[in-house]
């Protein structure tokens, strides 16, 4: 099994930013997995957000946050990063870290999902 652990979510002022955190571990998780990020505001569907390979070659952006979310990660820690900068209120969401050993099939549906870190942005 795989288990992801999101941190990092809280309150933060428009035009801040904030950094979550994605701890993965379990008997079946490969450093070799692509890791993501998801995110579903109140009444909306998930969204996809970003994803990384597992070298950290190939990422992918939604277009609503390019320029201003950058993901990384840290294969020693399996971890993974979502560094959140310039926020706007339509960022506030729960925002989920998900793992897939496909880079294509993280962005769509992953197959481990984490239980997710809300994030709330004041205007």
């Amino acid at each position: 099994q795989v288990q992801l652990v999101e941190s990092g979510g809280g309150l933060v002022q428009a035009g801040g930013s904030r950094r979550l955190s994605c701890a993965a571990s379990g008997r079946t998780f490969s450093k070799t997995y692509a890791m993501g990020w998801f995110r579903q505001a109140p009444g909306k569907e998930r969204e996809f957000v970003a994803a990384s390979s597992w070298t950290g070659g190939s990422q992918n952006y939604a277009d609503s946050v390019k320029g201003r979310f950058t993901i990384s990660r840290d294969n020693a820690k399996n971890t993974v990063y979502l560094q959140l900068n310039s926020l706007k209120p339509e960022d506030t969401a729960v925002y989920y870290c998900a793992a897939d050993p496909s880079v294509r099939v993280v962005t769509t549906h992953p197959t481990y999902w984490g239980q997710g870190t809300q994030v709330t942005v004041s205007s």
